[in-house]
């Protein structure tokens, strides 16, 4: 199954995903918490893409509270959803993905702006995944800060295991991870992340709420943490990475 050759049991066990020998077509599910979370492992996922892999992106909620007040005339949360919706939209034609398999699941969620952990909720995803039977599922990694996106891990994880789903999570790393154990990266150069700047760009609503808050714009936020992660790899050579921690289902 993919990544039949990993042992994570083994210390510095990562594989590089550019030295692999894979199985081809695959089919990959993106579960998106927010409108963005595709971009943030675009140079992987453009890795799929060039190989004539099948991708398919599910963004889970509007991101609506991620918006300013005021930002580009934007007040009502559904100003803001339509906002975040038409960036992801930019986002997808700029990397190359079709628009039909691009699909705003739209999640019913608390009074705090999470998905709900119901039946409703749980069934969306199970419908989602059932129709695309996917070998690999990305999405960003449970044990993190935001709430949004423990709570995609969770709905993935019990439909996984109440469908006997085989498969791959791929979990990946974001500035909000609270910890995890490395197994897979994609290694990338300058001019890789000259692109993926651009694309996360796009977002625009993003990078100017990142300046306004952090002095910085969502392309470095994101592209530290690659750096962050190349260095704790040791790559040399390459000076970014996106780091991915592998479950098998099924």
């Amino acid at each position: 199954m993919v990544f039949s050759s990993l042992d994570t049991s083994a210390k510095n066990s990562a594989l590089n995903l550019l030295q692999l020998s894979l199985p081809s077509p695959l089919t990959i599910v993106v579960l998106a918490p927010h409108p963005d979370d595709f971009d943030a492992i675009a140079a992987t996922l453009r890795f799929f893409h060039r190989r004539g892999d099948v991708i398919h992106l599910a963004v889970l909620t509007t991101g609506a509270s991620g918006v300013e007040g005021g930002y580009a005339g934007a007040h009502t949360d559904a100003d803001k959803a339509a906002l975040r919706e038409q960036e992801q939209r930019a986002s997808c034609a700029f990397f190359g993905l079709p628009l039909e398999r691009l699909s705003f699941l739209r999640l019913p969620t608390d009074e705090k702006g999470n998905p709900r952990l119901d039946v409703d909720n749980h069934e969306r995803i199970s419908d989602y995944l059932l129709s695309r039977t996917p070998d690999l599922v990305f999405m960003p990694h449970g044990n993190d800060s935001n709430v949004t996106h423990q709570r995609t891990y969770a709905l993935f994880r019990a439909v996984a295991l109440a469908e006997h789903l085989q498969l791959w999570a791929v979990l990946n790393q974001d500035a909000k991870t609270v910890a995890m154990r490395t197994d897979l990266f994609t290694s990338f150069d300058a001019a890789t992340a000259t692109w993926k700047a651009a694309m996360l760009r796009l977002h625009q609503s993003q990078h100017q709420r990142n300046l306004n808050t952090r002095g910085h714009g969502f392309d470095d936020r994101v592209l530290s943490i690659n750096r962050k992660c190349a260095v704790d790899l040791k790559l040399g050579d390459d000076e970014y990475a996106e780091c991915f921690e592998l479950e098998r289902f099924g």
